[in-house]
């Protein structure tokens, strides 16, 4: 089967949004100031690219309030889990084509 970077998936080709996913892959859920902190990232940067990520259904949400305070948490959907393994497949037969 030949593969080519055509096959990869657009979501992931931003370091923030491919970040996320390999964060969220990891961990059960992470708060955004945990992502925010992990990437070394803006709040508007990381809201954009969380953003793209929902609209695509890759990751969920989930508020709430932690002593009065909001709290978001996010967590890799099942969709978004399909797609990022793919990503990833994709880009390893990438670098063993190249050997």
């Amino acid at each position: 089967m030949k593969v080519s970077v055509n096959d990869l998936h657009k979501a992931f080709e931003n370091r923030t949004r491919l970040g996320i996913m390999s964060a969220l892959a990891v961990n059960d859920t992470l708060d955004f100031n945990s992502l925010k902190e992990l990437l070394d990232v803006t709040d508007g940067n990381l809201a954009s690219h969380i953003k793209t990520l929902e609209k695509e259904d890759f990751i969920g949400v989930k508020k709430s309030f932690i002593d009065n305070k909001p709290n978001t948490k996010y967590h890799i959907t099942q969709k978004g889990k399909t797609a990022f393994e793919k990503h990833l497949n994709v880009l390893e037969a990438i670098i063993k084509s190249q050997k």
